[in-house]
């Protein structure tokens, strides 16, 4: 898959999307980045990229001809024609809809995806409707740019494309994942599934640390035990931290009945 950014500070990218499973992938060959300067498509000796906005306003607000010649640049298909099953045209900004998981799963299928880093300020409205296919936002706050948004978007994204983990299954274990007892034909087991929910709590060596020991029923080697607490923990930690997922997932009879019990041990 390749990723073509869009961006006013090229230099941002030489840190974000050097390491881990990003810098693997790229150099197994799974994922290609390509950073693109927007202000190398203007014609102005200031190399200006924004104005004022029509109406009045606070700010300077991004052009729309040096956007649009920088993505015609690369072959993109007009809006009206682009298959968007193969590429995607996307605009980071605030306004756009909220980047989540099953997103990441969608765009983990395209064959190319062109990021557009928006400011804080704002972009020129054509280029949401006429050039870009999407909007994407990472969260219900404002960033100074899209480029952090960029870097978050690749990784969630490239981390499902075959092969980037090594492991066809690792991203299954993942919070936030869409597999769920619907899609496999059986409950989330003792090491992968999430099912959507947040994931369940890790330990590892030492068994003790400062008196906090290994809940025991992960050292006694009983699966359906090791299954049964993890599924508890993570329907716990999820109501805890984020109770507008449960609503989203399927939950069996098994979990409804965690669920009573966890309601039970707060009162």
């Amino acid at each position: 898959m390749k990723f073509e950014i869009i961006t006013i500070f090229p230099d941002f990218f030489r840190g974000p999307l050097e390491h881990g499973i990003v810098r693997r992938a790229r150099e197994a060959g799974i994922i290609e980045i390509k950073v693109h300067d927007l202000r190398a498509f203007t014609k102005d000796r200031h190399k200006t990229v924004d104005d004022r906005p029509f109406g009045g306003g606070e700010g300077m607000v991004f052009k729309p001809e040096p956007l649009f010649e920088c993505v015609e640049s690369l072959g993109v298909a007009a809006k009206e024609k682009r298959d968007t099953e193969r590429e995607s045209v996307a605009l980071l900004s605030a306004q756009g809809s909220l980047f989540q998981q099953p997103v990441a799963e969608q765009l983990s299928k395209l064959e190319r995806m062109v990021l557009i880093c928006g400011r804080y300020e704002g972009v020129d409205e054509r280029v949401a409707e006429h050039l870009a296919d999407r909007e994407l936002c990472i969260g219900d706050y404002v960033l100074s740019g899209g480029e952090l948004a960029a870097a978050v978007v690749i990784d969630a994204v490239a981390r499902l494309i075959p092969g980037a983990l090594g492991h066809e299954d690792s991203s299954r274990q993942e919070s936030f994942s869409s597999l769920s007892r619907t899609d496999k034909g059986d409950a989330p087991d003792s090491t992968c599934g999430s099912g959507g929910l947040l994931d369940y709590p890790h330990y590892t060596r030492p068994a003790e640390f400062r008196g906090w020991g290994v809940p025991e029923p992960l050292m006694n080697g009983n699966h359906e035990a090791i299954r049964q607490w993890r599924r508890k923990k993570a329907l716990e930690k999820t109501l805890r931290n984020r109770p507008d997922l449960v609503g989203r997932v399927w939950l069996s009879a098994d979990d409804k009945r965690l669920i009573a019990e966890i309601e039970r041990d707060r009162k």
